[in-house]
């Protein structure tokens, strides 16, 4: 499970009785950018193994995020100090024992919501996006210049006319919302200097920030090749372009050009079936099977769309628009070709994501989409499915060995 730090309401102890062997944690509190001391990577080891001797064990399975500086994906002539940065920062987390790196490269915003307590039929309360509230907040909050051309004309009426009748709570609410920082931050953006953010992308069209993401992972991933790390790249959330900022990680030929740019095994993918899963043209399946080899991490959950395909929510992890089953499938027969291979690493670290706020939680203050029982839910799900198909696989004959790419 992730785990967000001493501050994270979700105690490492909740973690060990989810079941759970690996952490999946960050050095939230160092500024993106700064290089990561082997001092401060063993002090969050040393946190999450101090009661090992006592307790079922905990590690440090992979690191989410080791964040990408702007500038590096702004292309600026300080990038190449950042990048050096970062191959430091993966030099120490080698020496420590830290081996799967996830990161991602979405420009000024991480993962987008208009909605962090949509209330399911069940009560629970989850995460979603609505291409209305986010079109009202883009022309009538933040008022970004030539924001029209991005919105169907219907759209943008019916976000002005919504816009008019809201109160002065509502619109602070979408936009306190839409400005939340990085995941395991409490620091959001603020609405007055946001603007200047988005200009300093102006003239990076999509064509421009791939190739800046393809620099970075030419001068990164053949280091942490040489490491023994698995770099792996998170996709965006949700997957296209949103105020103006291009998105170059959201479909399959996203991922097909940038693991050909660097064509070393440790470039590898964050296969997160809840962003890939937003797109209806996104075979995750078939992705799983024609990437599988170089899938490092696995982000388990279920998107739903609604009427209108752009809008969707976090639905229960064996429900929504993701066919778990068919997934959950081909990693495992991922993992199974790795064992007859005779590879080095054959099980894919994978955690559920995003749970809905329920029962106890939704007392709690938590970290939306990290609250501890949803998640656990999902866990126990995702488990009894991949327990299923591992005995089925078992008991059943298979056909002969899919080829997988590299």
């Amino acid at each position: 499970m992730r785990w967000f730090g001493p501050n994270d309401p979700v105690s490492l102890f909740d973690i060990r009785q989810a079941g759970c062997a690996g952490v999946v944690t960050a050095l939230h509190q160092l500024p993106v950018g700064a290089v990561w001391t082997e001092a401060d990577i063993r002090t969050r080891q040393q946190l999450i193994e101090a009661d090992n001797a006592t307790h079922s064990p905990l590690h440090w399975a992979v690191v989410e995020s080791l964040p990408v500086h702007e500038d590096i994906k702004k292309g600026r002539a300080s990038r190449d100090q950042y990048i050096a940065n970062y191959q430091q920062s993966l030099r120490h987390l080698a020496a420590c024992g830290v081996r799967t790196v996830c990161y991602n490269f979405m420009p000024v915003l991480d993962w987008s919501r208009t909605n962090l307590s949509y209330e399911m039929p069940d009560g629970s309360r989850a995460l979603r996006f609505v291409w209305q509230d986010f079109a009202l907040f883009d022309l009538c909050i933040l008022r970004r210049p030539g924001a029209e051309a991005d919105y169907e004309p219907e759209v943008a009426a019916a976000a002005r006319q919504q816009f008019a009748t809201m109160s002065a709570e509502a619109v602070a609410q979408l936009s306190n919302v839409v400005l939340l920082g990085l995941p395991g931050s409490e620091e959001a953006f603020e609405l007055a200097g946001f603007q200047s953010l988005l200009d300093e992308y102006k003239t990076i069209d999509a064509a421009a920030l791939r190739e800046n993401l393809y620099y970075f992972l030419r001068a990164v991933a053949p280091v942490a090749e040489d490491l023994g790390i698995g770099l792996c790249i998170h996709p965006d959330d949700p997957p296209y372009p949103l105020l103006g900022l291009p998105r170059v990680v959201s479909t399959e030929a996203d991922l097909a050009g940038l693991l050909a740019a660097c064509d070393v095994p440790a470039n590898g993918l964050t296969f997160c079936t809840g962003s890939l899963g937003v797109r209806t043209d996104n075979d995750l399946p078939a992705m799983v099977r024609r990437f599988g080899a170089r899938i490092h991490f696995v982000h388990l959950r279920a998107t739903k769309r609604e009427a209108n395909p752009r809008n969707f929510h976090e639905a229960d992890h064996l429900a929504g628009d993701v066919d778990m089953y068919a997934v959950v499938q081909a990693l495992v027969q991922e993992e199974l070709r790795r064992e007859a291979a005779g590879e080095a690493t054959t099980a894919l670290p994978l955690r559920p994501d995003h749970g809905h706020q329920m029962l106890d939680d939704l007392h709690k203050k938590t970290y939306p989409g990290y609250s501890a029982i949803g998640r656990l839910r999902g866990l126990a799900e995702l488990r009894g499915l991949e327990y299923g198909i591992r005995r089925a696989l078992a008991e059943v004959p298979q056909p002969a060995e899919v080829a997988y790419a590299r």
